[in-house]
Protein backbone atom coordinates (compact mmCIF):
# COMPACT_ATOMS: atom_id res chain seq x y z
CA UNK A 1 0.00 0.00 0.00
CA UNK A 2 1.28 3.19 -0.86
CA UNK A 3 2.26 5.69 1.91
CA UNK A 4 1.41 9.28 2.96
CA UNK A 5 4.67 11.80 2.90
CA UNK A 6 3.80 14.12 5.46
CA UNK A 7 4.94 17.88 5.59
CA UNK A 8 7.82 16.35 7.83
CA UNK A 9 9.22 14.36 5.05
CA UNK A 10 8.31 10.69 6.66
CA UNK A 11 5.82 8.28 5.39
CA UNK A 12 2.43 7.88 7.61
CA UNK A 13 -0.40 5.52 6.76
CA UNK A 14 -2.13 6.61 3.35
CA UNK A 15 -5.47 7.24 5.49
CA UNK A 16 -4.21 10.18 7.25
CA UNK A 17 -3.56 12.51 4.02
CA UNK A 18 -6.96 12.75 3.48
CA UNK A 19 -7.48 15.50 5.33
CA UNK A 20 -5.22 18.27 8.05
CA UNK A 21 -7.16 16.84 11.22
CA UNK A 22 -5.94 13.65 10.57
CA UNK A 23 -2.85 13.96 11.03
CA UNK A 24 -2.30 14.74 14.66
CA UNK A 25 -5.00 11.90 15.42
CA UNK A 26 -3.10 9.43 13.63
CA UNK A 27 0.29 10.53 15.12
CA UNK A 28 -0.69 10.59 18.84
CA UNK A 29 -3.74 8.42 19.43
CA UNK A 30 -4.30 5.98 16.46
CA UNK A 31 -3.29 2.68 17.77
CA UNK A 32 -1.43 3.25 20.34
CA UNK A 33 -2.61 0.98 23.51
CA UNK A 34 -5.64 2.29 25.94
CA UNK A 35 -6.84 1.00 29.45
CA UNK A 36 -8.76 3.90 30.46
CA UNK A 37 -12.76 2.52 30.64
CA UNK A 38 -13.56 5.97 30.01
CA UNK A 39 -11.85 6.79 26.76
CA UNK A 40 -12.59 2.65 25.50
CA UNK A 41 -16.27 3.80 26.06
CA UNK A 42 -15.64 6.94 23.94
CA UNK A 43 -14.04 5.80 21.56
CA UNK A 44 -16.82 2.58 20.94
CA UNK A 45 -19.42 5.72 20.83
CA UNK A 46 -18.06 7.49 18.56
CA UNK A 47 -17.06 4.06 16.43
CA UNK A 48 -20.82 3.78 16.50
CA UNK A 49 -21.79 7.45 15.34
CA UNK A 50 -19.40 7.32 12.54
CA UNK A 51 -21.35 3.83 10.98
CA UNK A 52 -22.73 5.07 7.61
CA UNK A 53 -20.75 8.62 7.83
CA UNK A 54 -16.91 9.34 7.51
CA UNK A 55 -14.82 9.50 10.63
CA UNK A 56 -13.62 13.00 9.80
CA UNK A 57 -17.28 14.36 11.06
CA UNK A 58 -17.31 12.36 13.66
CA UNK A 59 -13.21 13.62 14.46
CA UNK A 60 -14.64 17.27 13.66
CA UNK A 61 -17.74 17.59 16.26
CA UNK A 62 -15.60 14.67 18.95
CA UNK A 63 -15.65 18.25 21.48
CA UNK A 64 -18.92 18.62 20.87
CA UNK A 65 -20.02 14.60 21.27
CA UNK A 66 -17.91 15.04 24.39
CA UNK A 67 -19.90 18.35 26.32
CA UNK A 68 -23.30 16.64 25.16
CA UNK A 69 -22.34 12.93 26.57
CA UNK A 70 -20.46 14.17 30.14
CA UNK A 71 -17.02 13.41 28.18
CA UNK A 72 -18.35 10.08 28.37
CA UNK A 73 -18.35 9.19 31.58
CA UNK A 74 -21.02 5.97 31.44
CA UNK A 75 -22.15 6.03 34.84
CA UNK A 76 -23.42 9.87 34.33
CA UNK A 77 -24.58 8.61 30.68
CA UNK A 78 -26.23 5.81 32.22
CA UNK A 79 -28.89 7.95 33.76
CA UNK A 80 -29.95 10.24 30.95
CA UNK A 81 -33.88 9.95 30.05
CA UNK A 82 -36.03 10.84 27.14
CA UNK A 83 -35.73 14.51 28.42
CA UNK A 84 -31.82 14.06 28.01
CA UNK A 85 -32.51 12.48 24.18
CA UNK A 86 -34.56 15.09 23.13
CA UNK A 87 -32.24 17.57 23.85
CA UNK A 88 -29.11 16.30 22.55
CA UNK A 89 -31.50 15.74 19.21
CA UNK A 90 -31.52 19.35 19.25
CA UNK A 91 -27.96 19.74 19.19
CA UNK A 92 -26.53 20.52 16.45
CA UNK A 93 -22.83 20.41 17.14
CA UNK A 94 -23.14 16.35 16.96
CA UNK A 95 -25.19 13.42 14.70
CA UNK A 96 -28.70 13.59 15.57
CA UNK A 97 -29.85 10.35 15.36
CA UNK A 98 -32.07 9.05 17.97
CA UNK A 99 -31.18 5.23 17.05
CA UNK A 100 -27.31 6.16 17.87
CA UNK A 101 -27.87 8.13 20.83
CA UNK A 102 -30.51 6.08 22.57
CA UNK A 103 -27.90 3.44 22.12
CA UNK A 104 -25.25 5.24 23.43
CA UNK A 105 -27.46 5.45 26.69
CA UNK A 106 -27.95 1.64 26.66
CA UNK A 107 -24.26 1.08 26.28
CA UNK A 108 -23.93 3.19 29.60
CA UNK A 109 -25.61 0.98 30.94
CA UNK A 110 -24.33 -1.93 29.90
CA UNK A 111 -20.80 -0.68 30.46
CA UNK A 112 -21.67 -0.24 34.25
CA UNK A 113 -23.05 -4.21 34.15
CA UNK A 114 -19.24 -5.02 32.59
CA UNK A 115 -17.58 -3.43 35.36
CA UNK A 116 -19.61 -5.36 37.56
CA UNK A 117 -19.10 -8.48 35.86
CA UNK A 118 -15.12 -8.11 34.41
CA UNK A 119 -13.89 -5.46 37.07
CA UNK A 120 -13.13 -2.96 34.24
CA UNK A 121 -14.10 -2.36 30.56
CA UNK A 122 -10.43 -2.72 29.66
CA UNK A 123 -10.28 -6.19 31.03
CA UNK A 124 -13.00 -7.12 28.95
CA UNK A 125 -11.78 -5.87 25.47
CA UNK A 126 -8.56 -6.64 25.82
CA UNK A 127 -9.34 -10.30 26.32
CA UNK A 128 -9.96 -9.83 22.15
CA UNK A 129 -6.47 -8.62 21.61
CA UNK A 130 -5.40 -10.99 18.63
CA UNK A 131 -2.24 -13.22 17.92
CA UNK A 132 0.44 -11.04 16.72
CA UNK A 133 1.87 -14.16 14.67
CA UNK A 134 -1.55 -14.71 12.81
CA UNK A 135 -2.36 -10.59 11.82
CA UNK A 136 -2.53 -10.40 7.95
CA UNK A 137 -0.86 -7.07 6.24
CA UNK A 138 -2.09 -4.02 8.14
CA UNK A 139 -4.98 -2.18 6.79
CA UNK A 140 -5.87 -5.03 4.12
CA UNK A 141 -8.89 -5.91 6.32
CA UNK A 142 -12.50 -4.23 7.67
CA UNK A 143 -12.92 -6.82 10.11
CA UNK A 144 -11.15 -9.96 11.54
CA UNK A 145 -12.06 -12.91 13.42
CA UNK A 146 -11.50 -11.13 16.71
CA UNK A 147 -13.90 -8.57 15.83
CA UNK A 148 -16.30 -10.52 14.87
CA UNK A 149 -16.15 -12.55 18.36
CA UNK A 150 -16.17 -9.16 19.85
CA UNK A 151 -19.20 -7.81 18.24
CA UNK A 152 -21.49 -11.24 19.02
CA UNK A 153 -20.04 -10.51 22.80
CA UNK A 154 -20.85 -7.33 22.99
CA UNK A 155 -24.34 -7.84 21.48
CA UNK A 156 -25.26 -11.13 24.19
CA UNK A 157 -24.38 -8.64 26.64
CA UNK A 158 -27.29 -6.20 25.42
CA UNK A 159 -24.75 -3.92 23.42
CA UNK A 160 -26.10 -1.79 20.34
CA UNK A 161 -24.46 -0.27 17.29
CA UNK A 162 -21.35 -2.56 17.78
CA UNK A 163 -21.11 -4.81 14.05
CA UNK A 164 -17.56 -6.39 13.80
CA UNK A 165 -16.52 -3.31 11.40
CA UNK A 166 -17.31 -0.61 14.14
CA UNK A 167 -15.54 -3.26 16.74
CA UNK A 168 -12.36 -3.54 14.39
CA UNK A 169 -12.34 0.12 13.55
CA UNK A 170 -12.36 0.08 17.62
CA UNK A 171 -9.58 -2.36 18.06
CA UNK A 172 -7.29 -0.62 15.32
CA UNK A 173 -7.86 3.09 16.76
CA UNK A 174 -7.17 1.50 20.72
CA UNK A 175 -4.31 -0.21 19.80
CA UNK A 176 -5.49 -3.85 20.60
CA UNK A 177 -3.77 -4.10 17.27
CA UNK A 178 -1.42 -2.24 15.85
CA UNK A 179 -2.79 -1.48 11.87
CA UNK A 180 -0.22 1.01 11.15
CA UNK A 181 1.34 0.73 7.23
CA UNK A 182 5.09 -0.89 7.60
CA UNK A 183 6.24 2.00 6.50
CA UNK A 184 4.80 4.59 8.68
CA UNK A 185 7.28 6.17 11.17
CA UNK A 186 4.35 5.78 13.64
CA UNK A 187 3.99 1.52 13.49
CA UNK A 188 7.75 1.64 15.78
CA UNK A 189 6.36 4.15 18.30
CA UNK A 190 2.66 2.08 18.80
CA UNK A 191 5.05 -1.21 18.49
CA UNK A 192 6.75 0.24 21.25
CA UNK A 193 3.81 1.51 23.42
CA UNK A 194 2.38 -1.88 22.96
CA UNK A 195 5.53 -3.73 24.42
CA UNK A 196 5.58 -1.46 27.64
CA UNK A 197 1.69 -1.47 28.02
CA UNK A 198 0.69 -3.50 30.80
CA UNK A 199 -2.88 -5.25 29.55
CA UNK A 200 -5.23 -5.06 32.12
CA UNK A 201 -6.70 -8.28 33.91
Amino acid sequence: MPDFIAPDGHPRCLWCGGAAEFLPYHDNEWGFPVANDQRLFEKLCLESFQSGLSWRTILNKRENFRAAFHHFDFHQVARFDEDDVQRLLQNAGIIRHRGKIEAVINNALRAQEMVEQEGSLAAFFWCFEPDTSSLPPPQTQATSPESIALSKALKKRGWKFVGPTTAFAFMQAMGLVNDHSLNCITRVQVAQARQQFKRPI
